[in-house]
């Protein structure tokens, strides 16, 4: 079993001499014993005690605090309760931090891409962005029905010109129309466009929706604040 002096102790736990010396005064870290010439010598389970001490400090517990719980019993599954709190804060933290500068990232890109930009205009990256989430949830649903739409055109289109059955194809195709209005509907209600010119944020009429030219985050509208006619950027509805 290996012995550490004072200054040796303090070393590997990062802490001063005297810092040792203090808790030794508070009765919370005790040498395992004293050499010949009276110095303090600590063994392998004071470093262990030390080092917890030193985590329950970093947890922000005073003195007093760390001595009762030391003196506790059930020390040990107090300090380790407290430890895996602090480590699920602590993870906590790093992931917000982590989405953070995932957003300062998409917004750097963002900016690089506008020939010009502005504060309004970063507002609307900012704001495109809080609602991209939603959107692309918006996306996936419009996705996986339509692959639905698509399978059951195919199937009964298949069935009836192979075996001659087309009342499948006859009941399937008023579903696919009906499923495919819903689904222009349900796209429509939740999203709205961002002029480039006034940054208003608008929702179209439903007309003007369904027959503007688009790509998969712009859509050519009209905007009713400033008259501007072009490409708008797509973001979600925050409100019905």
């Amino acid at each position: 079993m290996s012995t550490y002096t004072t200054g040796e102790l303090a070393k590997l736990c990062g802490v001063t001499v005297r810092t040792v010396q203090y808790y030794d005064t508070r009765n919370i870290l005790t040498p395992s014993s004293l050499s010949e010439g009276g110095r303090r010598l600590y063994s392998d389970d004071d470093l262990r005690h030390l080092k917890i001490i030193c985590a329950l400090r970093e947890l922000g517990l005073s003195i007093d605090n760390v001595a009762r719980i030391l003196s506790e019993k059930n020390s040990r599954q107090v300090i380790s309760t407290l430890l895996e709190e602090q480590d699920r804060v602590l993870r906590g933290e790093i992931e917000e931090r982590e989405a953070k500068l995932r957003s300062v990232e998409q917004m750097t890109q963002a900016v690089r891409s506008w020939s010009s930009f502005s504060v309004e205009s970063i507002h609307d990256i900012a704001f495109t962005m809080e609602g991209s989430k939603k959107l692309s949830r918006v996306h996936g649903t419009l996705l996986v029905l339509g692959l639905i739409m698509d399978a059951i055109e195919i199937f009964t289109l298949i069935l009836g010109i192979t075996r001659g059955v087309w009342l499948p194809f006859c009941i399937g195709m008023p579903v696919v129309i009906l499923l495919a209005v819903w689904l222009v509907r349900f796209y429509y209600r939740r999203t709205s466009y961002i002029c480039p010119q006034c940054h208003t944020v608008f929702r179209p009429g439903m007309k003007e929706f369904f027959f503007a030219g688009h790509t998969m985050k712009t859509r050519k509208l009209h905007c009713p604040q400033c008259g501007y006619d072009g490409h708008c950027v797509e973001t979600f509805r925050t409100q019905e």
